[in-house]
């Protein structure tokens, strides 16, 4: 089944060699093959089935606006109405107030987006020379140009030319905030555009952000007038523990905020990018076009998954639920650290760890040894084991995951 199917970040010989692994149905935190076999879904898909599978709720809204209409585009003037329900309700709760919501089909699109509306904003207001884009080392932002030149992982930029896959872009140190200063003091604060941050590097090797960190980038920023974008692709929707944002967490008050995965719980593609009324304003004054936009952005069956999804979330408090998490992945993944094939443990900031193998060359094949122990993991960074579970996962069910991950290191 599926050999014709070209998977990402993959080995296709070793697929074409060994076989997919294939997903035929889920409930909760769990998974099952098509052989019947049931797994606990330790990465909640790719980051984003916050609210757990099989939620036939949300397939019962998507139908349901199908069965209305589908779609429309959000050019001009036109909207679903179900789209500019879902921008308002998510207005509400951004992390800035008074924000605007502009939708993307996923987290490389709102990354992009917000790249192009950083050069977009500054040469508006009367400084086109800020064109540079800022990223850190470790960090990823998807896969479209401008994330793939912000991310500080090499490897997804070779392979594309001898130069730079765009040369308006740079890359700081992930944990010194005086990297960015030093940046900076190079290259003038007149000729950079943005700084993107991920609260907590995810696909990179999941490491959390140093004490007072995010709050220092945050300040320096405003210090030298450069745009702060929060990618929060990950830990937005409430997987940062206890809020919907991490921006909300740490008070980072952000120019522009990329999101996705969480927003419908993977149920259909869909991200959002919040601007802040500051970034927005010249462009809702009238006479002004933002020339940029996607087909299937503010998609009306993926806003209705989106709305019913924000529904689960906040009737069974799972914000809450992951903020446990956040305490339950700490207590029964961390004592794992004292395993000689593991190098160390991060944990204890949202409902995100990762068990970083003392030899990443170890990772690829770790992830079928899980899988003969009843679970289906993935490898993130260089050899860090990912862990970021539905948020209806249980105590139980960790500390089942947990022994199952010991019993795979042998």
């Amino acid at each position: 089944m599926g050999g014709a199917l070209w998977h990402g970040f993959a080995d296709m010989g070793a697929v074409h060699r060994d076989g997919a692994f294939v997903v035929s149905r889920g409930e909760g935190a769990y998974i099952w093959d098509t052989d019947g076999t049931r797994y606990l879904d330790a990465t909640a898909g790719l980051w984003f089935t916050n609210v757990g599978h099989g939620r036939t709720e949300i397939a019962d809204a998507v139908a349901a606006q199908l069965s209305k209409v589908a779609h429309f585009s959000t050019f001009g003037d036109f909207t679903p109405d179900v789209t500019a329900a879902l921008a308002d309700r998510l207005a509400q709760i951004a992390p800035v107030p008074g924000s605007k919501v502009f939708f993307t089909s996923g987290g490389s699109d709102s990354v992009d987006s917000a790249a192009k509306l950083a050069r977009r904003y500054w040469a508006e207001t009367g400084r086109p020379s800020k064109r540079l884009i800022v990223g850190r080392e470790k960090a990823y932002h998807g896969m479209h140009v401008a994330g793939t030149a912000l991310a500080g992982i090499p490897g997804n930029r070779e392979g594309y030319g001898d130069g730079e896959f765009m040369p308006d872009a740079r890359t700081v140190e992930w944990d010194e905030a005086k990297s960015l200063l030093e940046l900076i003091e190079r290259e003038g604060a007149d000729r950079i555009a943005a700084f993107f941050c991920e609260p907590i590097i995810g696909a990179g090797g999941i490491y959390p952000p140093p004490a007072g960190y995010l709050t220092e980038v945050r300040d320096i920023c405003r210090e030298h007038d450069i745009l702060f974008v929060v990618d929060e692709v990950v830990t937005g929707f409430g997987r940062i523990g206890g809020e919907w944002f991490a921006s909300t967490r740490f008070d980072l008050d952000p120019d522009m905020v990329t999101t996705a995965k969480g927003l419908t719980s993977g149920y259909l593609p869909m991200g959002a990018l919040f601007v802040a009324p500051r970034v927005a304003e010249p462009f809702f004054g009238g006479g002004v076009w933002w020339r940029h936009g996607y087909t299937y952005g503010g998609h009306a069956g993926a806003a209705a998954a989106a709305m019913a999804n924000l529904d689960i979330l906040e009737r069974e408090d799972l914000l809450a639920e992951s903020k446990r998490l956040e305490t339950s992945l700490h207590e029964h993944l961390s004592p794992l650290a004292d395993h000689p094939r593991v190098a160390e443990v991060r944990s204890g900031l949202g409902a995100v760890a990762a068990v970083q193998l003392a030899d990443p060359a170890e990772a690829a094949p770790f992830v079928k040894t899980l899988r003969e122990h009843g679970i289906s993991g993935r490898a993130a960074g260089q050899g860090a084991m990912q862990f970021s579970p539905s948020f209806v996962m249980t105590d139980d069910q960790v500390a089942a995951m947990a022994a199952g991950v010991r019993a795979a290191l042998g």
